[in-house]
């Protein structure tokens, strides 16, 4: 499976963001999805993963409660909705499909996508 995400962008503190990840060549469905990120100097880290069938949906402590992450299987995209953005939030996000059950390690990834910018000032 090929992931683009796209959707990021600067904006201020306490704004809203959705991030999309639109696979192609294979059902997005099959794999569970994770979002990652990597702030300037620092190692890329979890942010969220959703299971496939149920749709099940994991999140870093540092998010949980602001983002949402979604599927819409006819468009074969998960979605990541980022409220309440901090300054902190600021990264490169990257989509990426594992079929392993170990949803918050970067190396059980399989694929990813090529990253976006969220930018959040204060």
């Amino acid at each position: 499976v090929q992931l683009q995400a796209s959707g990021g962008g600067s904006v201020q503190a306490g704004d809203s963001l959705r991030l999309s990840c639109v696979g192609s060549g294979r059902a997005l469905s099959d794999y569970r999805v994770g979002w990652f990120r990597q702030a300037p100097g620092k190692e890329r880290e979890f942010v969220a993963a959703i299971r496939g069938g149920g749709g099940s949906t994991a999140y870093a402590d540092s998010v949980k409660g602001r983002f949402t992450m979604s599927r819409d299987r006819a468009k074969n995209t998960v979605f990541l909705q980022m409220n309440s953005l901090k300054p902190e939030d600021t990264a490169v996000y990257y989509c990426a499909a594992t079929f392993s059950v170990d949803l918050r390690r970067e190396n059980s990834y399989l694929y990813w996508g090529q990253g976006t910018l969220v930018t959040v000032s204060s």
